[in-house]
């Protein structure tokens, strides 16, 4: 497999850059890696263009799997922007003939994993704690993320999981003003990140997440094209294995 270069060169459009958007190319399908920011306005655009473009046999998206069913609610009003679930929303409405799927955490597989590498590396008490008690909260938030879901469905009222994040640049706003606008926010969160020191339980949880993504995208891309929606920051490192 090789990644193309002019995949996203071969978009008219700021917002959708090597960056943020890469293809890989596979002997009988090809897999889409969409880097995004949430509910920014520029990735909220770039998934709907390349997902208009592409036409994916399945979608994959960083969400864990009991979240997917809310997404696909908010996507049903079909709103452009969606009102609520930012670019996973936006993604699920303009594949409306993929396959959706999570791909992330809290899951069997990633807990299995997870618990193998703390007893391999011998990890201490301290580092064990700190991580089980984020991944309880990932877990309420994908239950609530269920709960939610069905009572959208059931009722006639929509459930909304959390706030909107609002930045200073908007959906009606030109391309570039948004592509200008994400490029300098992406380079500020990942300035303050290195500027922090690394913490030994995110360090195990990210990679671990990580590690069964790319394995859970290398199962998928059985089934045909895929596109994969996913924060900026796993872009890379998904890209890189993928390509392997």
């Amino acid at each position: 497999m090789e990644r193309s270069p002019t995949f996203a060169a071969s978009f008219d459009d700021p917002r959708i850059t090597e960056q943020f958007c890469r293809r890989i190319a596979g002997a009988t399908d090809d897999l889409v890696l969409l880097g995004v920011v949430h509910d920014h306005p520029a990735s909220v655009a770039r998934v709907e263009r390349v997902l208009e473009a592409v036409e994916p046999d399945v979608l994959a998206l960083e969400l864990p799997p009991a979240a997917v069913p809310l997404y696909r609610a908010y996507a049903r009003d079909g709103a452009s922007p969606p009102r609520f679930g930012g670019e996973m929303s936006a993604a699920i409405g303009a594949a409306s003939g993929a396959t959706v799927t999570g791909i992330d955490a809290p899951n069997w597989t990633f807990l299995r994993r997870l618990v193998d590498r703390l007893v391999a590396d011998r990890a201490s008490a301290a580092t064990v704690r700190r991580l089980f008690s984020s991944l309880g909260g990932a877990t309420r938030e994908a239950l609530r993320c269920r709960l939610a879901a069905t009572l959208t469905r059931a009722t006639s009222m929509t459930v909304a999981r959390d706030d909107s994040i609002e930045y200073d640049c908007d959906h009606d706003d030109p391309p570039e003003r948004q592509a200008a606008h994400e490029r300098s926010h992406v380079a500020s969160v990942q300035a303050l990140l290195g500027s922090v020191a690394d913490d030994d339980a995110l360090v195990y949880r990210d990679e671990t997440r990580e590690e069964c993504m790319i394995d859970r995208l290398e199962e998928i891309r059985s089934r045909g094209d895929v596109v994969a929606v996913v924060g900026v920051d796993h872009l890379e490192p998904l890209a890189t294995a993928l390509s392997a």
